[in-house]
Formats: structure tokens, C-alpha cells, sequence
């Protein structure tokens, strides 16, 4: 019997993953609140809620089971809504994460005082109620300190907290910024970053892709914190990996995901990895989708998808078949109106360029970036050696006007 797995949001980045599991056979149902979501018109059934909303979702996905039909998955890719998955997983009794695990992924206090409590390294980090503490926490932490929302996504009022910077306009930026308006500080770190996808299964953590973070634009955009991409393999040697891996699977175990997929943020500061932030999801950035599958042959979306539909799953899957050079950078067009694309025949050509988007356009306004969604397009391109497919990346950048 055909079987059915809903996908939490029908955004752009999600289309892989439903192309994929239409590929095996199954039947894909989107939730979106917007009906014309690029999901909408790729996946076999459609409802209409918010993904924020878990309500409303879970009444849209019981009426979709009380007219006769099955789901026997769930899950969300590049879509920070762990708790609505969550909810419906145990709503149908069908494989997931508990509520309380996700409840901890969408509330960054809450996660990193679990994180305290079971020795996960992790950044000093304080939740801020009112400026005055946010002024005495300047004077006792000193500088720099990270200013962000305790539960948004997409690096949206994250701040790089200066001497330079208005630390009033910081305060009231970050909690706007907050569903809630909550707040919180963090320690800044300095070192680099690593995103990490991994999988938990049975208590073990598998971490099939490693990227370098690059953080090139931080003083053009300071203090905004901007990420512009990041290459794999990581730079980083067997050891290191394997120290992040199993910091990811404390941290997981500390949140209580034994079973189920999880994104990391990881520094490196004096030698050792540090959490910045769990999700317990599937990345954005066509990272699960198309980096890792590129640089290691890993099929990641795949292995997710057996996950959730409670189908086993062979470790060695998880493993990396090779190795090859990735580059992912973004497109960054300078503040206006945007009237034209000129150059994407040019990327169409070039066989070095794996994949590339672009988000906007002609007659959108161009807005100065202030978090990840305010980035135009990416590019991915391959690369005889890290610093070729760098150059290929910047290559097509540069050649878009």
C-alpha cells in the first residue's frame, strides 16, 4: 500500500525533499498557509494552515485523516517548526520527536539551561528583561556580546553587540524581532563556525556533513550577523570531527532526541567545540539537499525520510562515500529596485556550478541585508580543490548583474 508523508511548509527549499519522496512512490501532502507555495503545486494534496500554528495544522491534518486517508510520516525541511511535527507525530502515533524535545528547540533559553545542567559546552549566555540589565550585563561580560531573540530563526535580530554599536537600538531591535519579546545574551566566541547535519538513531549520532561557515561580510554589515555561504569538506581533520560529533550527540540526548534529525551550530574556540544552537530539523540553504549529497554521496533527505516513516535504517548510509569540493556562496545586489538579471545564461553554461537560485525578481525592492532572508540567490560550485570551487563560487557571483 502507497504510503503518505505530509511536509510542514511548502517553501522553496522544501521542494527537493518532496521531489524525492514522490521519486519512491510516496503520496506527499503540503501544509502552507500561503495556497500558492511552491509546494502547493508540486505535492499530491494540499492544506491550508499556518506551520507556526500547531492548532490549526493539527485540526486541517484531522480532518484530512477522518475523511479516509493516512499519514504515515511527518516532517519539515529548511522550516523551523519542530513542534507542530512533533504534535502531529504524536497526535497519529506515528514516528517524531516528543513535544517537550521540540518545545526546547524553539525556545534558545530553555534549551541552553538544559545544555547547562547536562555540561554541554555552550557559550555564558543570560536571558535580558529590560535594557538596564542589558547595560550592567555589558559592564560585567565587557565586549563584543551576541544580542538575539530567544525564539526566532534566520539570524533575524541577531546583533554583534560593539562599543560602536546603540545599545538601546539593539535591545528594542532583537525584541521586536521575538514573537514573545524576549531576549537573551550570549558570549561571542571567537573561532570559527561549523554547520552540521546529523541524524540520531537509537541514542547514537551520525553527522553526515560538515561545512565551513563563512562570515566574510561581518564588519561590512556589522551588526548584523550575515553568513555568506560555507564549503565542505571542513577544514578540519578526523579528531575534530569527532569531537563535534559527539558534543552534537550530548546535546541531542540533552534535549531528549534519541531518534531524529538534528542541525547544528558549532564553534571552535581554544581547540574544543561549543554549541550555539540545536534544531531539530532539516536545514535550509540547500544544504541537506544538495551540499551534502554533492560533496559525500550521502543521501540525507532520503535517510530523514525513511526516519520519520519509521522505516530501519543502515548505518553505513550515513557515511561518506567521498570527498569532494563544495562551495555555496550567496548573492548580495546592492540596495534599489531591481529592474533586471542580466548573466544567468553564463551560470547555465558553466559545469562547475552544481545548483544555483535566485529569490528575487525584477520590480522587487533590494533592502540592505539584516538577516539570512534578506539574501538574493546562491550559487553551488564544484571544484578540483577547496580553493577552485571558492573561486568558481565568486566566479558566478560576480558574474550576475
Amino acid at each position: 500500500m502507497q504510503k503518505t508523508i505530509l511536509f510542514i511548509g511548502g517553501g522553496i527549499e522544501t521542494l527537493p525533499a518532496i521531489a524525492q519522496a514522490k521519486s519512491i512512490g510516496l503520496y506527499t501532502v503540503v501544509s502552507d498557509m500561503d495556497v500558492n507555495a511552491p509546494g502547493s503545486y508540486y505535492a499530491d494534496d494540499f492544506l491550508k494552515c499556518s506551520t507556526y500554528d500547531v492548532s490549526d495544522t493539527l485540526s486541517n491534518v484531522m480532518d484530512f485523516t477522518a475523511s479516509g486517508k493516512k499519514i504515515d510520516g511527518v516532517m519539515c525541511v529548511g522550516t523551523d517548526v519542530p513542534l507542530t511535527v512533533a504534535s502531529i507525530a504524536k497526535a497519529l502515533s506515528i514516528p517524531g520527536i516528543s513535544t517537550a524535545s521540540a518545545e526546547l528547540a524553539m525556545d534558545k533559553v530553555a534549551m541552553k539551561k538544559k545544555f547547562r545542567e547536562d555540561s554541554v559546552p555552550i557559550p555564558n549566555f543570560k536571558r535580558i528583561k529590560c535594557y538596564d540589565e542589558l547595560v550592567k550585563s555589558i559592564v560585567d561580560w565587557g565586549y563584543p556580546i551576541i544580542i538575539k531573540p530567544v525564539d526566532s530563526r534566520g539570524a533575524r535580530g541577531v546583533l554583534k553587540l560593539t562599543k560602536d554599536v546603540d545599545k538601546a537600538w539593539a535591545w528594542e531591535h532583537s525584541k521586536k524581532n521575538s514573537p514573545t519579546n524576549r531576549v537573551m545574551i550570549e558570549k561571542y566566541l571567537d573561532g570559527p563556525q561549523i554547520s552540521t547535519e546529523s541524524i540520531m538513531i537509537n541514542r547514537k549520532c551520525y553527522t553526515a556533513g560538515f561545512s565551513d561557515r563563512n562570515y566574510e561580510f561581518l564588519e561590512k554589515y556589522s551588526p548584523y550577523i550575515i553568513e555568506n555561504g560555507g564549503d565542505l569538506p571542513t577544514k578540519y581533520n578526523n579528531q575534530i570531527k569527532a569531537k563535534i560529533n559527539e558534543v552534537l550527540e550530548r546535546a541531542s540526548l540533552s534535549m531528549g532526541i534519541e531518534n531524529g534529525v538534528v542541525k547544528g551550530d558549532i564553534v571552535i574556540y581554544n581547540g574544543e567545540p561549543y554549541v550555539i544552537e540545536l534544531a531539530a530539523r532539516l536545514s535550509g540553504g540547500y544544504f541537506c539537499t544538495h551540499q551534502i549529497p554533492l560533496s559525500t554521496g550521502v543521501d540525507l533527505v532520503g535517510n530523514a525520510i525513511k526516519l520519520c516513516l519509521g522505516e530501519d535504517i543502515n548505518i553505513n548510509d550515513l557515511k561518506p562515500k567521498y570527498e569532494k569540493f563544495i562551495c555555496q556562496r550567496f548573492f548580495f545586489p546592492n540596495p534599489g529596485t531591481l529592474n533586471y538579471i542580466n548573466g544567468l545564461e553564463q551560470l547555465e553554461k558553466d559545469t562547475t556550478i552544481e545548483y544555483y537560485k535566485i529569490y528575487l525578481k525584477p520590480g522587487q525592492k533590494v533592502e540592505e541585508p539584516v538577516s539570512h532572508p534578506s539574501r538574493a540567490g546562491m550559487v553551488i560550485a564544484s571544484g578540483d580543490s577547496r580553493s577552485n570551487a571558492r573561486k568558481n563560487a565568486i566566479n558566478a557571483i560576480n558574474a550576475i548583474k
